[in-house]
């Protein structure tokens, strides 16, 4: 083939492959571009349009106070208006629940508080808090054989151990026991995880008579253990306060770019607790409906023990905890930023968290404006428009806040008769030598020993006092049962009920006696 020949085929063949190059790409072009343009515009044509205006992704798991999340009324609240409801349930993985909303896969996510603060803090908290779903009331458990732990007391011994649920609420629970209680001979070994509440259980079955174990569990798994013979409750959350709250929590660009939607959700879940709280067993109707839900089975006794174990939060005690309402109207309510507070001293003195995450800024962890929003509109979760006029306020009034019933005056024998809890951790009391007078830092401790104790509102308090054993036995007894007296008045001046202190003197042998001079007891009327 001559030279020019050879010219013109290679160029022709260039030519050839630039055009298969360029049919190629409006071959793609087409398929990936125009043909889908082409079919959407078909189907715009021929279909109709969605009754969702949005999405939203709720994370949560299937515990039972998540129920009105997965209610009917709740989905139908928001499909009215047009908003779609998807519910991912992670099993339990809030690690994996925190994660998701910061990556935006979740809009909203129902979480304990101390699991927002203690795997939030890694993730730099990408979520704040805009109302509070329930508090645990006897919904959480530690529970041992009697024959071998009679009390937490039993538990200070080198060999003890504390079975609870990893990454759980049984968890914190734990924590709660280590970070108020004294354990100063429990080793550090203390802790003993498992991968579920069946493992718990499989573990409490399998204990010896003389074992110091306890176990840490939730209904209904509480209330299955109760059966098994000679296992007794040693402490609950029914007479814990402001440790064990689920709250809802939005993904702050969410909140920031949509808090209409967010306020739609808040008044949804409310309106959702109003019906079931208001109809005749309607939220044991709901837990029982809710288990077969997730698959799993309840009896109606056992419906009826969970809902006893959970109290949802009503529209008031949201506005109360969130500061909304006067001290007086907060019936003694805390405020989120003091519960936020306490929760992070237990994580800390526990070793879940290093120090405290949000030092003076804890405020940056809740966002109060969707309630303030209700609380102006006169949201009314028993109505379907939120502007009420005040002759329907009065006939059909939002449901109470509900504040702690005080404690029934004991006679000397009722106090004797009481059962032992354990030993409260505290700073030493301190007085001055051979008196009953606390000096100054003794006088500090007492106060602040006193701001703990509103952790533990349904337990009675024996002051003990103690004092050496030398010297003449008639004036330690004096001396050490003038100690229990004078810190007694103290904790009464710092706003103690009197009726729930008593104060008696110990001169034996005991790890308070040998560490402060004044001890304390919880102690409560037997289950």
């Amino acid at each position: 083939m001559s030279a020019p020949s050879a010219t013109r085929a290679k160029g022709c063949l260039i030519a050839a492959v630039i055009w298969l190059v360029i049919l190629g790409v409006l071959a793609v072009a087409y398929r990936f571009l125009v043909h889908p343009h082409l079919a959407q515009k078909l189907n715009s044509a021929t279909g109709s349009a969605s009754q969702y205006k949005q999405e939203i992704a709720i994370g949560l798991d299937s515990f039972s106070g998540y129920a009105l999340l997965r209610s009917d009324d709740f989905r139908d609240e928001l499909k009215t208006q047009g908003y779609r409801i998807k519910l991912h349930d992670d099993k339990g993985d809030v690690s994996a629940r925190l994660e998701a909303l910061r990556a935006g896969r979740l809009q909203l996510a129902a979480v304990t508080v101390d699991s927002l603060l203690s795997l939030g803090a890694k993730l730099g908290f990408p979520a704040s808090i805009v109302a509070v779903i329930d508090e645990s009331r006897g919904a959480d458990a530690v529970v041992a054989l009697k024959s071998a732990v009679r009390s937490l007391t039993d538990l200070d011994a080198p060999d003890a151990r504390i079975v609870f649920t990893a990454a759980s609420p049984s968890e914190f629970l734990a924590r709660v026991v280590m970070a108020h209680f004294n354990f100063s001979k429990l080793g550090t070994t203390w802790s003993t995880p498992v991968e579920s509440p069946n493992a718990v259980l499989k573990a409490l079955r399998a204990t010896g008579p003389t074992d110091k174990r306890a176990f840490v569990l939730w209904e209904p798994y509480v209330s299955q253990a109760r059966e098994l013979p000679g296992v007794q409750v040693l402490l609950d959350s029914s007479q814990l306060r402001g440790h064990f709250l689920d709250v809802l929590v939005v993904r702050r660009e969410f909140l920031r770019d949509q808090p209409d939607v967010v306020q739609a959700i808040v008044e949804a879940h409310a309106r959702s607790l109003w019906h079931h709280s208001h109809a005749p067993d309607g939220l044991v109707k709901l837990v029982l409906a809710d288990a077969h839900l997730s698959g799993s089975s309840l009896t109606e006794a056992q419906a009826r023990q969970v809902v006893a174990g959970i109290q949802w939060k009503n529209v008031l005690e949201n506005y109360a905890h969130f500061g909304l309402l006067s001290s007086a109207d907060r019936a003694g309510l805390p405020a989120l930023e003091d519960l936020l507070g306490d929760i992070t001293d237990v994580l800390v003195k526990t070793h879940a968290l290093a120090a405290d995450p949000l030092p003076g800024q804890r405020t940056s962890l809740y966002h109060d404006r969707i309630l303030a929003a209700m609380q102006v509109a006169k949201f009314h979760p028993g109505l379907a428009m939120n502007l009420i006029g005040d002759s329907i306020s009065q006939t059909n009034p939002l449901d109470a806040v509900r504040g702690e019933l005080d404690l029934a005056a004991l006679t000397d024998e009722q106090w004797q008769r009481l059962r032992p809890v354990g030993e409260l951790r505290t700073d030493p009391i301190s007085f001055t030598r051979a008196s009953a007078n606390l000096v100054l830092d003794g006088d500090r401790a007492v106060s602040d020993f006193a701001r703990e104790l509103r952790s533990f509102p349904r337990y009675y308090l024996r002051v003990v006092g103690h004092a050496r054993a030398e010297g003449d036995p008639e004036a330690n007894r004096t001396l050490a049962q003038a100690r229990a007296e004078t810190v007694v008045r103290a904790l009464v001046t710092a706003g103690l009920d009197r009726r729930r202190v008593h104060a008696e003197f110990d001169l034996s042998p005991s790890a308070g006696a040998e560490a402060q001079a004044v001890s304390f007891v919880v102690g409560q009327v037997p289950y």
